[in-house]
């Protein structure tokens, strides 16, 4: 016999197999969302200009890195994925509620500068990019960029928003074109990625932690935890799993699934960049790269115009997926510290402070490109704020996936529990290398 005050409990863990049951029928594409939102805005045209330099600078003395800090990028972005899903709340919500608040303050206002840096020098070097491909003034190209990636962020519904980040992550493979279209010697490039060449050079550790640094970014960890919230709460019929434990095994796999795979392209994406650079720019002898618009252009008589104009194109598409990113994780971090209304769901009457957010971002990061500031200088200062903000990050987001009162059943597994120390311990190394060669 049922009794009627069973039918609502039984009815929702039905709609929850049902749930399950759609998730684990999803295909490819359908299964990668945030991670691979991620891991593709994580290449920014900041990172761009930083794989650019050690491809100028050291050859493919350094396609090693790469390899190296693919396993701690993924480790730590599941880590973040999974605070998200198995809570309900971002990272910033669960510091809030189990931590002081005034290391939240510290944390969160230190990722606002950073992002905010970053996105002004993100929307610099696309209208850079884009003047050297059409010609025009820059400073309007900056004001267009910003004001699109703006209109789309707040007006878009989130279904298509989500699906117009996806698709647009795809733009990176400009990048591995790039490098096809030029001569590589790819047994040597094999041999360097998998064979370390180590230097106690200053300039070559200096350029190891910028890549570090370049690749485990606050802001990553902000968007993914916060993305996945997002998607729980879109769904009716998904749960936080702490709810809905029985989601969880499908949905840890999804999760780890996207997160590796949008992990994985961001490398290989890192990769071909310096390659590319290698091949063309180190070759020549061009060793000093300071901007992804710089690269650009030193590539023009090189590798031809067709491979400029790859190169050039792809910092702008990617941009257009970075600058989004860089504000909505910024909104994201802010509104779950003061305990806003958060969103991209909802409609901007119903979040107003979160959409003002991402227009503020928006509008200081037009205003960097106006005040005189070098771009050099923003990077420099944005690279030396994220890595001051990421260890303490780190390690809080290492301690909350372990604790019980956090996660209740869905505490970190040893081997995840290892890696993410392991990405904490070089991150805090790369920061003290960073302070001492200042």
């Amino acid at each position: 016999m049922i009794y009627r005050d069973e039918v609502p409990v039984m009815a929702a863990r039905i709609a929850r197999r049902r749930a399950t049951r759609h998730t684990a029928q999803k295909g490819l594409l359908g299964r990668l969302g945030p991670g691979l939102i991620t891991g593709a805005s994580d290449d920014d045209p900041s990172g761009i200009a930083t794989y650019s330099q050690t491809g100028a600078q050291f050859g493919y003395a350094m396609c090693w890195v790469v390899l190296f800090c693919f396993p701690l990028m993924a480790a730590i972005q599941e880590i973040s994925a999974r605070v998200g899903r198995v809570t309900g709340r971002g990272i910033a919500g669960n510091i809030r509620a189990h931590y002081p608040r005034w290391l939240l303050y510290v944390i969160v206002g230190l990722l606002l500068l950073a992002n905010t840096i970053n996105l002004g020098a993100d929307l610099g070097a696309m209208a850079a990019a884009l003047k050297l491909l059409v010609g025009g003034r820059a400073g309007l190209y900056v004001v267009g960029f910003a004001v699109g990636c703006a209109v789309l962020e707040v007006f878009s519904r989130y279904q298509h928003y989500v699906a117009f980040l996806k698709w647009g992550s795809f733009v990176l493979l400009a990048y591995v074109a790039v490098a096809l279209a030029i001569h590589v010697p790819w047994g040597h490039v094999l041999y360097r990625i998998v064979v370390p060449n180590f230097s106690l050079k200053t300039d070559y550790v200096v350029t190891v932690v910028a890549v570090l640094g370049t690749t485990i970014t606050p802001y990553c960890f902000f968007w993914q935890s916060s993305q996945e919230v997002e998607d729980e709460r879109v769904d009716p019929t998904a749960y936080p799993l702490i709810d809905a434990p029985e989601q969880a095994p499908v949905e840890i796999s999804r999760m780890r699934f996207d997160t590796y795979v949008g992990m994985g392209y961001s490398n290989v994406i890192s990769l071909f960049i310096i390659i590319a650079t290698a091949a063309t720019l180190n070759a020549q002898g061009i060793t000093n790269i300071q901007t992804s618009a710089q690269a650009a252009e030193a590539l023009r008589p090189i590798a031809g115009v067709f491979t400029f104009a790859l190169f050039a194109a792809g910092i702008i598409g990617i941009g257009l997926l970075a600058v989004p990113v860089l504000a909505a994780s910024s909104a994201y971090a802010l509104g779950e510290t003061l305990g806003w209304t958060t969103g991209l769901d909802r409609k901007p009457r119903d979040a107003k402070a979160f959409y003002g957010m991402i227009a503020l971002s928006t509008v200081i990061g037009i205003c960097i490109n106006f005040v005189g500031l070098d771009p050099i200088k923003a990077l420099f200062w944005s690279a030396v704020i994220n890595g001051v903000v990421a260890v303490p990050l780190m390690a809080i987001l290492m301690l909350m996936a372990m604790r019980r009162d956090v996660m209740d059943r869905f505490v970190l597994p040893r081997a995840l529990q290892v890696m993410g120390w392991l990405c904490t311990g070089a991150m805090a190394a790369a920061v003290v290398i960073m302070f001492a060669t200042w």
